[in-house]
């Protein structure tokens, strides 16, 4: 590249090949006199002993633990479905300690500086009233809640979580390129960036010294904990759910940190306090981080269109009833004008300047302004020193309808966007560029490092590195994960090797009770055993189907007649060999598991993905016939894999139990109704071997009555028999076992409502001879596991 500054040679040999440090641009990997920084040195040492084979043999080793960990950001889609792989820049950009905490220092400045002025904002307005700040900048944010001002936090604090967006200009020195107050994202993810990177790099003699990140947010449970204890309940993570991009996170947090993860239609507001419903009714929820936008939270007060809110829940603050991380309406720090105030409000409230500047920002401000800029905007988007500066803002597309330009490329330009309804401006930046993996060799790129901070009783705690934005291009708009950029591991590199155990839990041992199970998770756990179970019944019925068509070759054979009729009325076409039935099932299946990821294992949620995935090479290349039965055969194994993984292995919690009543519920239908149409007096000659097929019973027959197949046979085995786990009485006996350990399985001494409705038909099944099961009496038997099935949904919902 032309001006670019040449990099000595022998710095990393070929792996260092054409890497070129651009004019004016400050890269992390050399000093401005082309010197390697020592704290790289390391690790380009022992990368540079591998060749381009084996980094991306690592590399993919990394990819494949994200995979498997299940790890991904969802693309903008209103289908929930829709997810991309973690898109990990698999090189880490790396950092002195000692540089990391003079960051570190200057952003707790920053910190209780942005809490001072939102404690100003929702309390004495002292900083608009002496004309510190515009009114109307605070007036016409709609992220200044109204209803929120004059309520001050239970915890007395607004902020407890934060992040901070910072970069590195041409002269070495960081700026914050933002403040993320809201509900800042990223610090599940860059614990995972860490796993996947100590897969990579496993081998490599770095003689450890990278400070750790997980102590992190243990010192940030632990002041969860002081906020639940001051007004009792639970802690939970507050997600808008499955659809939002970052929810992989939302989950994995919940999960590390033990939290429960609600969404706003599992909270009630009742008598001022924040309760969650669950199957044991509502229990007291104490501390809501909030992971959603402030303006959704509450539809009473706040958006009325919100549909992913909690009415009353802005009364519950406002009662001390709940602590939230971080309070309602603490999103208005995040506005870009506000940027351009803050060092003259450092000044009036501190004595001193910031510490760590922001970048140069200038508010527009109102109408005549506002007008003269649009008006000169071409004029100034080229560079003109005009009155007001056009703003640089990472990934925006801008009012005008432009993009960035700048980053590598040193622009000198302004910049224009609109910041509620105001315009801001920022001054166009370069930032500092560090290396990236481009298949062959190590390439500079645009990056900026996002910073997590956390209020604990001993202050701000700041998670030292994890998470830094790598470009895709010189485009500083490639930053953003939504226009392709990547995101890479940050290391923290300290003068001595780090311990390589963490010291050991002082704490006296506890057994936690295993939590509440909220009622939103218990009918998706529900739903997800039915809808597995269903699949597998399609299954076999497609199976069966095939193998009579291979043996025949005619499909007006009765039996398939009879099984494709049968077929029809859940939707399947048996024309098609794969109908789209089927993965629609298993996309069913999926969404559930989705929605109570916190509850479901890594390797689950992972057979369950391949699963889906497996039917799609199959709907291309599958015919009908025995291509077919042998495909549905593969298939049900997978099945059997999956169910048999999950029910083995999960833990024997009310949600097991959810899950297991579901698939018990399911299978029990699905014998009964096939029954009445395979062993009905009228079925078609063969109709009773299909009975016994798809209830996997063939063996057990022939050990069992060494007869030819009758309907009082396959009724005794497949409906009455109590050992046979295919069987309608089994599945009973299954639900009545399961009942008797949920919560209302009593009511004062006595069964309850949905004891007595398993106990009425376990009774009469247990009792009944194979010629009482007739047609009419397991058409009744469905009714009757349908009534247990509504019983079970109403009393835990």
């Amino acid at each position: 590249m032309a001006g670019a500054a040449a990099i000595p040679s022998g710095a990393g040999g070929a792996l260092l090949s054409g890497y070129a440090r651009q004019p004016g641009v400050a890269d992390e990997l050399f000093t401005s006199d082309g010197e390697m920084r020592a704290v790289w040195r390391p690790f380009i040492s022992e990368l540079e002993k591998l060749n381009k084979e084996e980094i991306s043999a690592r590399f993919a080793r990394g990819d494949r633990y994200l995979h498997d960990a299940g790890v991904f950001f969802r693309q903008y889609s209103s289908d929930p479905l829709t997810e991309r792989a973690w898109p990990l820049s698999h090189v880490p950009v790396i950092l002195p300690e000692a540089e990391w905490n003079t960051i570190c220092k200057g952003l707790a400045e920053r910190a209780d500086l942005l809490e001072r002025v939102c404690e100003d904002l929702y309390g004495p307005n002292t900083l608009v009233a002496e004309g510190h700040l515009p009114a109307e900048l605070i007036a016409d944010n709609r992220e200044w809640l109204r209803p929120m001002v004059g309520v001050t936090p239970r915890s007395g604090h607004y902020l407890h979580a934060l992040a901070f967006e910072i970069g590195r200009g041409p002269d070495g020195s960081w700026f914050v390129l933002g403040d993320r107050t809201q509900a800042p994202s990223g610090a599940g993810f860059a614990l995972e960036n860490r796993m996947a990177n100590a897969r990579i790099f496993a081998e490599m003699n770095l003689q450890d010294k990278r400070l750790r990140l997980a102590g992190f947010l243990s010192d940030f449970r632990d002041a969860i904990d002081v906020l639940r204890n001051q007004v009792g309940g639970r802690s939970a993570i507050l997600t808008p759910g499955a659809g939002t991009d970052t929810y992989f996170e939302h989950m994995y947090i919940a999960r590390y940190l033990g939290l429960l993860l609600l969404e706003g239609e599992d909270l009630v507001v009742q008598d001022g306090r924040v309760m969650v419903r669950t199957v044991t009714g509502p229990k007291p929820i104490g501390v809501l981080w909030r992971r959603l936008d402030a303006s959704y939270a509450d539809p009473l007060e706040l958006d009325e269109t919100s549909q992913i809110g909690t009415p009353g829940l802005v009364e519950a603050a406002r009662q001390g009833a709940v602590n939230m991380v971080n309070a309602l309406g603490a999103g208005v720090l995040e506005t870009r004008a506000l940027m351009a105030f803050l060092p003259r409000i450092s000044r009036v409230l501190t004595g001193d300047a910031l510490t760590l500047p922001n970048i140069a920002t200038w508010w527009c401000g109102g109408a005549k302004e506002r007008a003269y800029v649009l008006e000169n905007a071409e004029r100034m988007m080229i560079g003109s020193a005009l009155a007001c500066d056009l703003p640089f803002d990472i990934g925006a597309t801008t009012a005008l309808g432009g993009k960035l330009r700048g980053g590598a490329a040193g622009s000198v330009e302004r910049w224009i966007t609109e910041d509620g309804a105001r315009l801001v401006g920022q001054e166009a930046v370069t930032l500092s560029t560090t290396p990236a993996w481009d298949g062959n060799r190590l390439v500079p790129r645009p990056m900026t490092v996002r910073v997590f901070a956390a209020r604990t009783s001993k202050g701000w705690s700041f998670m030292p590195g994890g998470y830094a934005r790598i470009g895709s291009s010189d485009d500083v708009t490639a930053l953003a994960m939504q226009r392709g950029g990547a995101v890479s591991d940050v290391w923290i590199v300290a003068d001595n090797p780090v311990p390589a155990v963490p010291p050991q839990d002082s704490k006296p041992f506890r057994r936690a009770p295993t939590g509440f199970l909220p009622s939103r998770a218990a009918d998706n756990l529900f739903w997800l055993g039915r809808y597995v179970e269903r699949a597998e019944g399609i299954v076999r019925l497609l199976r069966a189907y095939h193998l009579r068509l291979a043996e025949t070759g005619n499909s007006a054979d009765r039996r398939l007649a009879e099984l494709s009729t049968y077929l029809d009325g859940f939707g399947v076409d048996v024309a098609t060999p794969i109908p789209d039935a089927l993965p629609n099932l298993l996309d069913f299946a999926r969404n559930c598991a989705g929605k109570v990821r916190d509850r479901f294992s890594v390797d689950g949620w992972a057979a369950l993905q391949d699963l889906t995935a497996s039917l799609e090479p199959l709907q291309k290349t599958t015919r009908p016939g025995d291509d077919c039965a042998r495909a549905m055969t593969d298939l049900l194994r997978r099945l059997n894999g999956f169910t048999g993984l999950v029910h083995e292995n999960m833990y024997r919690s009310m949600g097991w139990r959810f899950m297991s009543m579901g698939r018990a519920l399911e299978r029990g239908d699905a014998m009964a109704a096939a029954l009445a149409v395979f062993a009905d007096v009228g079925a078609a000659p063969g109709g009773f071997d299909i009975a016994v097929e798809l209830g996997d019973s063939v063996m057990t027959h022939h050990r069992r009555y060494r007869v030819e197949t009758t309907r009082d046979t396959v009724i005794d085995l497949l409906a009455l028999d109590d050992a046979n786990p295919r069987s309608i009485l089994f599945q009973i006996n299954r639900l009545s076992d399961l009942a008797s350990d949920l919560p209302f399985a009593e009511v004062a001494g006595r069964p309850g409502e949905l004891v007595r409705v398993i106990l009425t038909a376990q009774t009469a099944l247990t009792v009944a001879d194979p010629s009482d099961i007739t047609t009419e009496r397991l058409s009744d038997l469905r009714a009757e596991l349908a009534g247990i099935s509504e019983k079970l949904l109403a009393v835990h919902s």
